[in-house]
C-alpha cells in the first residue's frame, strides 16, 4: 500500500513550506511521551515500520525538506500481526470537531482484511515524543469499495477521535477544510512522516490529472510512512489552515515510477464518505 510513497525531485518544485504550528499559544506545549500505560511506549513508537509492499523501492535523494512539525499533521500508528506500523494523518474540519483524514489502507487492510488495531494519532509527532498527547479512535470509516476490493480510487479514510482530556482535537489544534471537486490543477503543500524517528518533510508543487479518479503529484522524499499525507492548497498565512484536496494513496502500488505519487480525486463518493464520518461523530458512543 501507499505508505511507501516515493516522490522524485523536480526542478520546477516551487519551494518548501514550513507547516508551523498555528492556532495555539506561542509557547510550545511541554514535550512528553505517550501515556505509559498504553500499548504505544516510546520505544515501540520509534521501532514502528512504515507500511510497505513487496514492490517498495527505496527513495532517491530527496527534494522534500525537513519540516517543523505541524500540529494539524501527525503520525498515525497501528499494530497488526505483521508488527507495528505508521502512516500520516491530519485534522479535517467537521461539525463534531474530532475528525482525521488519512489513506484508507492505513486503517483498513482492504480485500480479505479488516480494520487495523491499536491505532493512535500523535499530532506534531517527533522522535518518539507526543507534544499534544496521543489520541485514540472512536470510529474508523472507509468506503465499501476499499473494504471489499481494495479499489485505489477509494483509498481515503476518516478517523473519528475520542476527546482527549475532555477536549476535541479541532478545538485544540484547528483544522483544514475538505475540498470537494477541486479540479485537477492545484498548488499543494504535502507534509508527511517518512520515518518514525524523524521530523516530517514538506514539499510544494502543482497537482495534475492522472485520470478522472486520480490526482498526481511529483516530488521526491515522501517514502515510508507518508501514506495519508494531506495535500493542502490555499494555505492562509494568518490562520495557517487551508483546504485538503487529496491524501497520499496507493494507486499503482504507490507509483509506477519513482517520480510520481497519487491521491484519490475527492469527488462525490469521497464527499459521501465524509458525510458518513460526520454522522458517526454525532452518533451515541457505542
Amino acid at each position: 500500500m501507499r505508505v511507501w510513497m516515493k516522490l522524485r525531485g523536480l526542478a520546477a518544485v516551487i519551494g518548501v513550506i514550513v507547516m508551523a504550528a498555528a492556532g495555539c499559544s506561542s509557547a510550545p506545549p511541554p514535550s512528553h511521551p505517550p501515556a505509559g500505560g498504553g500499548f504505544w511506549s516510546q520505544s515501540r513508537l520509534l521501532g514502528a515500520e512504515p507500511w510497505r509492499q513487496a514492490g517498495f523501492r527505496p527513495g532517491q535523494p530527496t527534494t522534500a525538506r525537513p519540516s517543523e512539525p505541524s500540529v494539524r499533521v501527525g503520525a498515525l500508528f497501528e499494530h497488526d500481526v505483521s508488527g507495528d506500523h505508521f502512516c500520516t494523518a491530519s485534522v479535517v474540519a467537521s461539525p463534531g470537531r474530532d475528525l482525521l483524514i488519512t489513506a484508507a489502507h492505513c486503517i483498513n487492510a482492504g480485500k480479505g482484511g479488516g480494520y487495523r488495531q491499536d491505532i493512535v494519532f500523535i499530532p506534531g509527532y517527533r522522535d518518539g515524543q507526543a507534544p499534544y498527547g496521543d489520541w485514540t479512535p472512536a470510529q474508523l470509516v472507509v468506503a465499501p469499495q476499499w473494504a471489499n476490493s481494495s479499489d485505489p480510487d477509494f483509498d481515503v479514510g476518516f478517523v473519528v477521535l475520542k476527546p482527549h482530556d475532555g477536549k476535541n482535537i479541532q478545538d485544540v489544534l484547528g483544522a483544514s477544510q475538505l475540498g470537494i471537486d477541486p479540479g485537477y490543477r492545484n498548488l499543494v503543500r504535502v507534509t508527511g512522516y517518512p520515518a518514525s524517528a524523524d521530523a516530517p518533510v514538506t514539499c510544494v508543487n502543482w497537482t495534475s490529472e492522472q485520470s478522472p479518479s486520480q490526482l498526481r503529484f511529483d516530488c521526491d522524499g515522501f517514502t515510508g510512512g507518508t501514506s495519508g499525507s494531506p495535500w493542502v492548497t490555499r494555505l492562509d498565512p494568518q490562520t495557517r489552515t487551508g483546504t485538503i484536496v487529496g491524501v497520499l494513496g496507493g494507486y499503482q502500488e504507490g507509483g509506477s515510477t519513482e517520480a510520481i505519487s497519487y491521491s484519490s480525486y475527492p469527488g462525490e463518493e469521497i464527499q459521501r464518505l465524509y458525510q458518513q464520518a460526520v454522522a458517526d461523530e454525532a452518533a451515541p458512543a457505542r
